[in-house]
């Protein structure tokens, strides 16, 4: 065998399509082939939010095709996902660009995107893609789950501080007392040089370090200077509070697949709150009997009550003292296969955690937060298409 050369092609024209290049078994061509469809359905709404006059933006279907690649693929930032657009021609094959369209500014890009993608379009793109004529047939009408996950906030703690308009008693003293290392590195140090001393300059953008250590601070007298939105909780006992918000989610239980999306300021009672919103918002006025698994933290009598009203069966786990779910609901066989169910919800949790950049957002503000969030669970569902659809 003729060992073969090692020439740099100076070649600067290309005629094979950017088509044939990407794989016959890619799994993106199917996600590609559903996204399309979804869009083209939308194309209503599209026309909806832009002018017949002025400058043209992005393509409304380009520019949500692009932020599904990016949580698909894990891009951390929009300024990555140009660069990535730039020499990825599965990237560009993607989202729609030519082997030789301009790719876009960043800045000009997330104007764009703010701009469209709210938290009404992030859940119609959501709902489009769930009324496909592949993906409908996959979808329980009857059986569902909820549950909800911690979102970390893009703000540190040393953000989380006195509200201006509160005012702290005398006798507590200062917020914040300066520790050693924050006394000694305030002060110029002197350095002797023979028989003058001159003064040492001091680093201007060092991080403070704050002693927190018997300061009491809630979500009532605190808020952070990054994020007012975000809120200072912890879900279970035994862990850390951090500033965060709650995401939620409605799972079918038939193949798992995420129906509704929410994301909410984090208290105590925003999880059943969502729930109900959640399952009011996918079945409005329904008649039919539905069945509802949740966790512990669901089992509140209040909301079994309000589940019971909109003719929803509560399949929420049991507490060991004063729950509110008896042997009306846990004699019967499905209770069992509900609460069985309901634990697939947290393999989307953990693919919007780990894939999708949602284990600590980094937007600000509950309401981008929110959109977002939606729009993850909405690519979470697409991953698994390729494997649901030809099972």
């Amino acid at each position: 065998m003729m060992r073969g050369t090692d020439d740099t092609s100076g070649s600067l024209f290309s005629y094979v399509d950017l088509d044939a290049r990407i794989p016959a078994r890619h799994p993106l061509r199917k996600i590609r082939q559903v996204v399309n469809e979804a869009l083209a359905s939308l194309d209503a709404e599209f026309a909806a939010l832009y002018t017949d006059f002025g400058r043209p933006s992005i393509a409304p279907e380009r520019l949500i095709r692009a932020c599904l690649l990016q949580i698909l693929f894990s891009v951390r930032s929009e300024r990555q996902l140009m660069e990535q657009m730039q020499y990825n021609l599965l990237f560009r094959w993607f989202v729609g660009l030519g082997i030789d369209d301009q790719i876009w500014v960043p800045t000009v890009f997330t104007k764009n995107r703010d701009r469209l993608l709210t938290t009404e379009m992030s859940r119609k793109v959501m709902a489009a893609i769930l009324a496909h004529r592949e993906v409908a047939p996959l979808l329980s009408d009857e059986h569902f789950s909820v549950d909800g996950t911690l979102v970390k906030a893009w703000a540190s703690m040393k953000s989380f501080q006195l509200k201006p308009d509160i005012s702290r008693p005398d006798d507590e003293g200062p917020s914040d007392p300066p520790s050693p290392a924050t006394t000694a590195a305030d002060q110029p140090e002197q350095v002797q040089t023979g028989t003058d001393a001159m003064p040492r300059p001091t680093r201007q953008h060092r991080n403070a370090e704050i002693n927190f250590r018997g300061e009491k601070r809630s979500n009532a007298t605190h808020a952070s200077t990054t994020d007012p939105d975000a809120r200072l909780y912890k879900k279970s006992p035994g862990t850390g509070a951090i500033l965060c918000f709650i995401g939620h989610a409605l799972m079918e239980n038939r193949s798992g697949l995420i129906v509704q999306g929410d994301l909410t300021e984090a208290d105590g009672r925003a999880e059943r709150r969502a729930a109900l919103d959640m399952v009011h918002r996918h079945s409005p006025g329904s008649t039919r009997r539905l069945t509802l698994g949740a966790d512990k933290g669901y089992d509140a009598a209040t909301f079994v009550a309000d589940l019971r009203q909109a003719c929803v069966t509560p399949h929420v786990a049991q507490k060991s003292r004063c729950s509110a779910i008896d042997r009306r609901t846990t004699r019967h066989k499905g209770y069992a296969l509900s609460l069985k169910h309901r634990k697939r919800i947290e393999e989307a949790f953990g693919w919007a955690k780990t894939v999708g950049g949602m284990a600590q957002t980094v937007y600000r503000g509950v309401e981008r937060v929110r959109s977002r969030f939606v729009l993850t669970m909405a690519a979470n569902n697409l991953a698994r298409l390729p494997r649901l659809l030809t099972a």
